[in-house]
């Protein structure tokens, strides 16, 4: 497959959602037999940040970050065996860890990050494990800064660059131009340990309870030479222990009835024209809760933009903008990145945002571990420079 000069250092930058789940063009392949290979790949992602208001005396810090830098660190396994008649069986095992420390992320999963297995036919992929559900599949090229530490659409809401589940069925088909997906979790947190971000622990698979914990999604693409639009719809049911967090400085309430609902729609697009490329969209989401009868409705709209100024270095950024009026909170983020690629493998960045909050808000700029969130009110300004090695 031939790729032009601004996708391939925007696959190099990890400048879209892409590169959580991709192998990197790099990865290291041992062949087996001649119809069976698996790929050892992985990033490695940190360096030091500095971040105003990271408490709610309005305190400074300087840290190295948890989690994330311009993208998760992570090591991956990957393989594949052609099974004749157009029939592939395929695997993944990717492990997430922090750099910083080098513990496991995803609430100690071992590989908290996939675990699947499937047969991939000239119909589409089938599998069966933990894996991304189609918002992150959806989300790929319109948010254009991705999984970083600063802006992205998981600024706002955690959820998105986090949207996996244990116990999942899964399909995946592309046609000529056609992308569709959807799948169904019968529990989406196994473990008891947290499936996500700010969503409690709703392990599922209840005797007697059908929706308890359930989740599913579905999207629908099209991507053609220079543009592309999606849109995706995610559903997760209460159960025990399931809670929602709009990472709004309010505290996240209970969802412990199997009617409760945690709801997602997205609509996205992208644009290409010779070294830029333009990506924006919408976010919205709609709890409903049981308990002290809540409904509670957010929108986030965003626009991003990189442009590839040599073969070695890319400007990128973003505008994201989030609406709460039930919890009367609001925030806006603005996020400039520029990355110098080193090699196809190495690659370093200097990055900056702010965040600015409604009176009643308190958001959070880093995404890089706990320990930097402001109190209400307060708006936050961060920079940080780090490198990143993927093999």
């Amino acid at each position: 497959m031939k790729l032009n000069k601004l996708s391939t250092c925007l696959l190099s930058a990890g400048l879209a959602y892409l590169a959580c789940a991709a192998v990197p063009a790099m990865a290291q392949t041992a062949s087996i037999t001649n119809t069976t290979s698996v790929t050892v790949y992985g990033i490695l992602d940190t360096g030091v940040e500095y971040i105003t208001h990271a408490n709610a005396a309005g305190n400074s810090v300087l840290r190295m970050p948890g989690i994330t830098g311009s993208m998760p660190s992570r090591i991956g396994f990957r393989g594949t065996e052609d099974l004749g008649g157009g029939l592939a069986a395929q695997f993944v095992l990717e492990n997430g860890f922090n750099a910083r420390a080098g513990d496991i992320n995803q609430g100690g999963r071992l590989f908290g990050r996939q675990a699947w297995v499937g047969i991939n036919s000239p119909y589409g992929l089938v599998s069966f494990g933990r894996q991304y559900n189609m918002m992150f599949w959806a989300i790929l090229d319109a948010d254009i800064i991705g999984p970083d530490i600063y802006g992205g659409v998981g600024s706002f809401d955690a959820y998105i660059p986090n949207a996996r589940s244990d116990n999942t069925v899964s399909y995946k088909g592309k046609f000529d131009s056609v992308t569709v997906g959807a799948t169904y979790s019968f529990g989406r947190d196994g473990t008891g340990t947290g499936n996500s971000p700010g969503q409690g622990t709703c392990a599922g698979e209840v005797a007697g309870d059908t929706q308890a914990c359930r989740d599913w999604s579905a999207m629908l693409r099209y991507d053609g030479a220079n543009f592309g639009i999606a849109t995706a719809y995610d559903r997760q049911q209460g159960g025990t222990g399931a809670a929602a967090n709009f990472y709004n400085g309010v505290a996240p309430f209970a969802l412990t009835s199997s009617g409760d609902k945690d709801a997602r729609t997205q609509l996205n697009g992208y644009f290409k024209a010779g070294d830029l490329k333009i990506g924006g969209g919408w976010l919205g989401r709609k709890v409903t809760a049981a308990i002290g009868n809540r409904e509670v409705k957010s929108d986030q709209y965003y626009l991003t933009a990189a442009y590839l100024f040599t073969p070695q270095f890319t400007l990128d950024g973003g505008y994201y903008r989030i609406i709460n009026k039930q919890q009367d909170a609001r925030g806006s983020i603005s996020v400039v990145r520029g990355t110098y690629a080193l090699s196809k493998r190495t690659a370093v960045y200097l990055q900056t945002a702010y965040l600015a909050n409604s009176a009643q808000a308190a958001y959070t700029l880093s995404q890089g571990g706990a320990g930097a969130s402001p109190g209400k009110g307060m708006n936050q300004w961060g920079t940080m420079i780090g490198m990143r090695h993927a093999f």
